[in-house]
């Protein structure tokens, strides 16, 4: 029996959530358009013969500009600080860039091992993916190099066998049926937050949150859930309810056809409220919430 972690760690909009949604064969992190979806370490499990692979979804490692994008980052480097594997995922559109050029170098800060994972070939010439590759392991003595699209899947499967073969041997520390340690309540909050990125694009700031404030089993079988969509100001409560509060009719419909999906096809009744709450990305209390803070 062998059981370990592996950190995905990369610039913003990499395709890690995306790539851990392929390797462990279910969506547990959300994925959008936007930069920096991902806000708190993700564990996702994988089972790949007798290994158990423990994959932590970190949020993309940019430059800080405020308290919540000071503790993301710090969030991903502790991530990687605890793992057994580390893997660096790239665009390869972008290239030796210069948030990765930062990530090579805090590696090398480190003093960890890594692994150099190219993603989205499918969008670049393969002399050109080559030569980014090369590039790379001259900056940095990469254990292994793969390239795959975590979009389509290609070359994900060799990339999950070489993860299973390095996890250290122990007993696996999650039940064999369970694919993440987040929470219900919190994997909810976040369906409704992608939901809302995804429909309202670039009308609202990057700074909205959802809190799931009520979840209850009901007798017929269903669940009632209520979740609050905090944001910072008058203004973008309006553009989230919309006119004639039809936005967030849509948010709440999208949202709940994927929790009743989530939940084996049960009914979910799903409460959606706005409130505004100034400076929440600089509230301790919202960064321990989403587990940014001890």
């Amino acid at each position: 029996m062998r059981c370990g972690f592996v950190a995905i760690i990369g610039a913003p909009n990499a395709g890690k959530s995306t790539l851990i949604n392929t390797l462990v064969g279910a969506k547990v992190s959300i994925v959008t358009h936007k930069v920096q979806t991902t806000r708190t370490r993700v564990r996702a499990v994988a089972i790949v013969g007798k290994s158990q692979i423990i994959f932590v979804d970190t949020p993309g490692i940019f430059k800080p500009r405020r308290k919540l994008d000071e503790a993301m980052v710090e969030a991903a480097w502790s991530g990687a600080a605890d793992a057994d594997v580390v893997a660096l995922l790239v665009d390869s559109r972008r290239g030796l860039d210069e948030e990765n050029a930062r990530i090579l170098q805090g590696l090398k800060d480190s003093g960890r091992d890594a692994i150099l994972v190219l993603n989205k070939i499918d969008l670049i010439e393969k002399p050109k993916l080559l030569e980014l590759a090369d590039t790379f392991n001259k900056e940095f003595p990469f254990q292994a190099t793969f390239m795959i699209s975590a979009l389509k899947g290609s070359g994900v499967d060799d990339l999950r066998d070489y993860l299973a073969e390095r996890m250290p041997p122990g007993p696996w520390l999650y039940p064999e049926d369970q694919l993440s340690d987040f929470p219900l309540r919190m994997l909810a909050a976040e369906i409704t937050r992608e939901k809302l990125y995804l429909r309202l694009h670039d009308e609202l700031p990057y700074a909205s949150h959802v809190e799931t404030e009520l979840w209850e089993e009901r007798p017929d079988g269903s669940i009632r859930i209520e979740q609050t969509i905090y944001v910072q100001r008058e203004s973008q409560k309006k553009i989230v309810i919309g006119k004639g509060g039809q936005t967030i009719k849509d948010i709440g419909k999208a949202a709940r056809q994927e929790l009743s999906a989530l939940l084996g096809g049960r009914k979910v009744h799903l409460f959606l409220f706005v409130k505004v709450r100034e400076k929440w990305d600089q509230d301790p209390e919202r960064l321990r919430f989403l587990g940014l803070l001890e």
